[in-house]
């Protein structure tokens, strides 16, 4: 039996939590969503799957309890990401350090985003021989969540090991534990050729799909390595030791970038050149009121939400341009974004600007 449909003796249906597991209904929009707050924990979790045995010995299975327990460590140590920065490098006497801890899905997503408010940074080089500017990120954000989604979909809990992601000047590195099965050739890993017939977690994966976390086709290694080589950056390394007992994904950092610390340059010439067109775009998209992110995506014809992050919100919410709308739980299924005073007026010199 996969270790995500198996159940811990220790726990009981009253160690899934009902309001998480609306809560996921919710955000993914299932049918579902409407009748779960009239069913109790059990009639819920069966039909979510996360619940089986017989009607007078129901237990939860192991991917209810990491996706849908406040505290899942208790039952599965080091079920956790970490994040560390070195800003002298690795070597240096100083380093920055965060936990993440709590359901999986949530976890995920909280550390992709923290990397993306943190140490995500984009630059515009200008060229004396042509109009055009090239605009690149130090790392691009559709990597690194494929390869943070990659650790946390194929790791094993039960090795108590976290998912450990390092930054560096030079690097982004995502260390999970163990290797890829050896049915994989780690050639055929470089080459983003591998395709595994068998799942480590499988239900982990129906889960994270369903947060559009991942496609859970064997298409991670091939977009990380299509998305480096769209943002310019070098190829990406993938590692792993002949017992298959770790796997590293390792993402060089573009070589515009000298330093993680540097300071994102930013196009003032004109009105129309303050903001990208993308943020240009979801300015207008968000005039006629606040928005979350699935409708963003459909005002803005996007498919990927890393996209949406990465190029319209992040940039927009970073100059102040656009605000959450429940600023102290940004993780929220209800979030949504709006216009700041800045962004109204920033949107209408744009028109101003387009007008003239």
């Amino acid at each position: 039996m996969p270790f995500d449909d198996r159940y811990r003796q220790s726990a009981s249906l009253s160690d899934l939590s009902p309001y998480l597991m609306r809560e996921f209904l919710q955000e993914i929009g299932s049918e579902l969503a409407a009748e779960a707050g009239s069913l109790d924990v059990e009639p819920l979790g069966r039909r979510m799957n996360v619940v089986a045995g017989p009607a007078e010995m129901p237990f939860p299975k192991n991917v209810g309890l990491l996706f849908f327990n406040e505290h899942p460590a208790q039952f599965f140590p080091a079920t956790q990401i970490d994040v560390v920065y070195f800003p002298e490098g690795p070597g240096g006497d100083r380093f920055e350090e965060k936990e993440f801890r709590g359901p999986l899905g949530r976890i995920t997503r909280d550390a992709v985003d923290y990397i993306a408010r943190n140490y995500l940074k984009e630059t515009v080089l200008k060229h004396p021989d042509r109009p055009q500017a090239e605009r690149f990120w130090n790392f691009p954000l559709a990597a690194i969540e494929e390869a943070v989604v990659n650790a946390v979909y194929h790791r094993s809990y039960e090795i108590r090991e976290p998912v450990e992601i390092r930054i560096t000047a030079e690097e982004l590195v995502v260390l999970s534990f163990p290797g890829p099965d050896r049915s994989i050739r780690l050639e055929d890993l470089q080459a983003g050729k591998a395709v595994s017939r068998r799942y480590r977690n499988r239900r982990i994966g129906e889960f994270l799909k369903e947060l559009d976390l991942t496609e859970g086709r064997s298409t991670g290694i091939p977009k990380i390595l299509r998305v480096m080589a769209a943002n310019g950056s070098s190829a990406p390394v993938f590692d792993t030791d002949e017992g298959r007992s770790w796997f590293l994904i390792r993402l060089p950092v573009h070589a515009g970038f000298a330093q993680m610390d540097q300071v994102t340059e930013q196009v003032t010439e004109q009105v129309a050149e303050q903001v990208s067109k993308q943020v240009t775009r979801l300015l207008g998209a968000l005039k006629a009121g606040p928005l979350g992110t699935r409708a963003l995506l459909g005002e803005l014809g996007l498919n990927h939400r890393p996209t949406l992050i990465q190029n319209y919100l992040q940039p927009a919410l970073d100059n102040g341009l656009v605000e959450m709308t429940q600023p102290d739980s940004p993780r929220s299924p209800t979030q949504k974004y709006r216009l700041t005073e800045k962004g109204r007026h920033t949107l209408a010199q744009y028109k101003t600007s387009e007008n003239e």
